[in-house]
């Protein structure tokens, strides 16, 4: 990379759910008190992403105090009928992110597309117009809403609270067709919050891993990927706004 390709965004919403897999297995879903590293990359997916490129996480900063709110679910059965779960959601969310993009060098077949200016002006483009797909905070029902911002404006909840660990959390997940191996992995690390602040490691460094299962890449080519050619016109480049 010859620039540093950083965008700034905050992303917000009503409720959120980032459900701890400890409180899954009986059926109940409970929230982390802070989004996971892999919940704000599927949000910035979410805005802009293609197979050319990897988003790597830098920061996340907590805007509002952290608060919950138990609802009772009717979730359906596998053999039918309905059952009664308890959710614990976060409630008026708020985060600034601060996030920047590497090439994925585990698919050489799209070196073509490894434009820096192209995808840095559509992903500022995207963050602008509020993202190209539906935002969700962890899960489906908790719609969000991601507009841009200046990353550390504006006064936090947790400005002046000194630093808080959260413990073992969930960080993310090591998909094959960014780690070159045909298994996925799950990352576990311990955050911690200084002022609001939260420095995430970057996926490399996380220590903490366990193999879940074989699953390998998918395949993306001519058939089903566009490249650079997207943004020419009978020989002419098509100019990107910033």
């Amino acid at each position: 990379m010859e620039k540093e390709n950083s965008v700034e965004f905050k992303v917000s919403g009503r409720y959120a759910l980032f459900s701890d897999p400890i409180n899954r297995v009986g059926g109940e879903k409970f929230s982390y008190q802070v989004p996971t590293y892999q919940a704000l990359k599927g949000i910035l997916e979410g805005v802009y992403w293609k197979p050319t490129l990897i988003w790597i996480l830098d920061e996340v900063r907590v805007m509002n105090l952290i608060k919950t709110q138990s609802q009772g679910i009717r979730p359906v059965n596998f053999n039918g009928g309905n059952t009664l779960s308890i959710y614990t959601y976060l409630v008026n969310v708020e985060y600034q992110v601060r996030a920047h993009f590497e090439w994925n060098y585990n698919r050489p077949n799209l070196e073509q597309d490894r434009n820096e200016n192209k995808h840095y002006l559509i992903a500022k483009r995207m963050i602008k117009c509020g993202g190209r797909r539906d935002i969700f905070l962890g899960t489906r029902e908790c719609q969000g809403y991601v507009e841009p911002c200046k990353f550390g404006e504006g006064k936090g909840a947790y400005d002046s609270y000194g630093s808080l660990s959260f413990g073992l959390m969930f960080h993310g997940f090591d998909y094959p067709d960014e780690t070159g191996w045909d298994k996925l992995t799950a990352r576990l690390w311990t955050p911690v919050m200084d002022n609001g602040y939260i420095k995430f490691l970057k996926p490399d460094d996380c220590t903490i891993k366990r193999e879940l299962s074989a699953m390998r890449p998918k395949v993306f080519d001519e058939n089903n990927f566009s490249r650079y050619p997207e943004f020419n016109k009978e020989g002419e480049i098509i100019e990107l706004d910033s």
